[in-house]
């Protein structure tokens, strides 16, 4: 709830899932290749907006706690410092999860609305999405002034409600004839690579919150980025020397994740399916590296002068 409050967090729900729709009403002239073009660019927008949202969340929820005693007042109770972190990582992944099913939404309605490559924008789709958010949006001001209960909070829960609801209205309730006497229909094969982008998600926030134990928001910022970049050429600098039988490159390799597992676009590409056996092995290999990067949070915790 704590960080369902922050207003950052709203600016990131509302503006990466109305960027996503956004672009399925923009004509790229790809030579048909616009509804790839869109549905790429949905999962790019899902991924970088879930990066931000995981190092800014766990920036405020622990390094901003500790700075400002928070964490000290909560810690003087019968809380141990494990229970702390690990409820503070549980909300983080929880708060991931809502943005990347808002995104998932979105990216649902794009692939809906660019279904054919040769159509026009659709403009009803376009306002009922636009209108649910400006909707949403507006009830949290009404309740905000009237009741006064908390904008941002009430903010996210609607716009949650409302983008879904138009979404599905939209994709599952009406029908739209296309150019070549096709029906448009939402791709769901994007369904198991959001999965794969919140298992990566997931696994940048213990990531960031190990670092937000010692460090300020711009250096996890920093050190989060410089970590994603490695792990999205791991393949290059250790696979190709591992490979030749280099023990060095072989155990830097395996302590790296390597996110081009993770981050499969081009697994869609000409009618291509994720299969769920897939999904299922990464989310062993997701689970290993958040214990990991938990394991190391714990460890630099416990001796973290707080006072």
């Amino acid at each position: 709830m704590e960080l369902v409050r922050q207003p950052i967090y709203l600016l990131l729900l509302s503006s990466s899932g109305a960027f996503i729709v956004f672009l399925a009403a923009v004509p790229y002239f790809g030579l048909g290749e616009d509804p790839k073009l869109v549905k790429d660019m949905a999962l790019a927008v899902t991924l970088l907006s879930g990066l931000l949202g995981a190092v800014l969340c766990a920036s405020s929820s622990v390094a901003q706690e500790i700075r400002m005693g928070t964490a000290l007042t909560v810690l003087a109770k019968p809380v141990g410092r494990g229970a702390f972190l690990l409820g503070k990582y549980a909300g983080l992944a929880g708060t991931l999860t809502l943005l990347t099913a808002s995104n998932l939404v979105a990216g649902l309605l794009a692939s809906w609305m660019a279904f054919d490559a040769y159509g026009d924008t659709d403009v009803q789709a376009l306002g009922m999405y636009f209108g649910a958010g400006i909707g949403a949006y507006a009830v949290a001001g009404f309740l905000n002034f009237f009741l006064r209960r908390v904008f941002v909070a009430d903010a996210v829960v609607a716009w949650l409600v409302g983008t879904t609801g138009a979404a599905g209205w939209m994709t599952l309730g009406t029908e739209k004839q296309l150019a070549f006497g096709e029906m448009a229909t939402a791709d769901w094969r994007l369904l198991p690579a959001v999965v794969l982008i919140l298992f990566a998600l997931w696994m940048i926030a213990a990531l960031a919150l190990a670092c937000s134990t010692r460090l300020d928001t711009i250096p996890t910022l920093a050190v989060c980025l410089a970590f994603f970049g490695l792990g999205l050429v791991s393949d290059y600098l250790f696979g190709r020397p591992a490979q030749g039988g280099a023990w060095w490159a072989q155990v830097l390799y395996d302590m790296t994740p390597n996110w081009q597992q993770l981050y499969l676009a081009e697994a869609l590409e000409d009618k291509g399916r994720i299969p769920w056996g897939y999904v299922g092995r990464a989310a062993g290999y997701a689970g290993t590296v958040v214990v990991a990067a938990l394991s190391c949070a714990l460890v630099l915790f416990e001796d973290r002068e707080l006072g």
